[in-house]
């Protein structure tokens, strides 16, 4: 195995001969800091319920084909897309497993797995064409804007579709005045018309798409100066970053101050796998735009195996007990109820935690479900009622009036924190 300090050294010198364009002096990632978030990866693949495409698109980004978790992702991607890409995928999920296939080098047209065989893109024309369709008429897609985002970047970068047709309408969606769209999906939704106008030749649909990538690009500017590099919250500033770095001519002559948005990002110390993920592609100045075309022959680059840091070790001893106000809320459907009560956790305790104390202590008001997502468990019914796509609802949690940016899984409140979890329209 190659050591750390030879191993990154090798995966910086790949990058820097691969990437496309050149990375602003004082914005490149620490050796250290890419370590660490590899490694994060490559401990998720043998923890993780599900295979996580973003993850497999992240090692790929990164240069780190040669991780042993990375094959083996590699794998159960290909036997999960031929078992559930048709009947149980939403289109956002076959867009996710077809950019992790394609910087894979892997043809998503013919994916197999014991003996059967899955064409991801047929697949994913097919539930984009329903996504569209439900997003002309009623003004919203089946599912969310930001799958829909997903979509149009795969099929444009596999040239496959109507994703031209489709990317108007997207841009239509950013540059409506009364169109309430978060940073996460205006700049998924952004890279996938930079992706059309790099490939389209009509001249409306040019005009079109600049003006939408002008007025996100500029946004995100404006954004991060109010938030001292943060552009809507840490998460999605990974994401806008990719936008950043990719769409200078639509913002120029405005600079962008890269290393303020690098040092946010790095400040956090990014601990849940599905962030890391998403961080490495702008940290690396390798966005989801290059998925289709890196270079697969470039010699494998090894992961060192190095000790938990204390953050990760979770056997770590839990701290003095803290208090919490818990209360769960429904004015939507059904019937309505509001009901509160105060739980003790161990400081240092996730509101998972909190959850679970408060349903032991009081099962008929505060019972909920979980089911696993890329994020880690995501919470979808409390007090036996369940958020559905169909009506577009779902429980959102808040400390006190603000919107928590993280999963019950990560979030950790701290001592007289008021959480409420509220049933609510999306």
């Amino acid at each position: 195995m190659l050591s750390a300090a030879l191993s990154i050294g090798v995966l910086l010198a790949l990058l820097g001969s691969g990437a496309a364009g050149t990375a602003p002096q004082g914005c490149d990632i620490p050796p250290q800091e890419l370590t660490r978030m590899l490694q994060i990866l490559e401990r998720s693949v043998a923890e993780s319920e599900m295979p996580n495409p973003s993850v497999l698109l992240a090692f790929n980004l990164a240069g780190a084909t040669g991780s042993n978790g990375r094959q083996h992702l590699l794998k159960q991607i290909e036997e999960d897309a031929v078992k559930r890409a048709q009947k149980d995928m939403s289109s956002g999920q076959v867009a996710l497993y077809t950019l992790a296939l394609l910087s894979s080098c892997h043809d998503p047209r013919h994916v197999e797995s014991q003996g059967h065989s899955v064409n991801l893109l047929q697949v994913l024309e097919q539930k984009t064409h329903k996504e569209v369709a439900r997003l002309e008429e009623y003004g919203v897609p089946l599912t969310t804007l930001y799958s829909v985002g997903l979509d149009v970047l795969a099929l444009c970068l596999t040239s496959t579709g109507d994703y031209e047709q489709d990317a108007i309408i997207l841009a239509k969606q950013l540059l409506n005045p009364e169109s309430q769209i978060d940073v996460d999906t205006q700049a998924v939704v952004a890279l996938a018309l930079e992706c059309v106008y790099n490939r389209t030749k009509l001249h409306d649909t040019l005009d079109l798409l600049q003006e939408a990538l002008k007025e996100v690009a500029n946004s995100f500017l404006d954004k991060q100066a109010e938030g001292n590099g943060v552009i809507g919250n840490i998460y999605s500033t990974s994401l806008a970053m990719q936008v950043l770095e990719t769409a200078s001519k639509f913002y120029a002559p405005r600079e962008w101050d890269c290393a303020q948005a690098f040092s946010a990002v790095y400040s956090y110390q990014l601990q849940q796998p599905m962030a890391v993920a998403q961080a490495l592609p702008a940290l690396v100045h390798r966005p989801y735009l290059d998925a289709a075309s890196l270079d697969c022959s470039v010699v494998a680059v090894t992961i060192p195996e190095l000790p938990l840091s204390p953050s990760q070790d979770t056997t770590a001893q839990e701290g003095p007990p803290i208090t919490v106000h818990y209360s769960v809320r429904n004015d939507l459907k059904g019937k309505p109820f509001d009901f509160s009560t105060t739980v003790s956790v161990p400081a240092g305790s996730t509101l998972l935690a909190v959850l679970q104390a408060a349903e032991e202590a009081k099962p008929k008001e505060f019972s909920f479900k979980t089911k696993p997502t890329s994020w880690g468990p995501m919470v979808v019914s409390i007090h036996g009622l369940e958020g559905s796509e169909a009506d577009r609802t779902f429980w959102q949690f808040f400390s006190g009036a603000d919107s928590l940016q993280e999963g019950v899984s990560v979030y950790k409140p701290q001592d007289g924190e008021h959480i409420r979890a509220v049933f609510s329209t999306y």
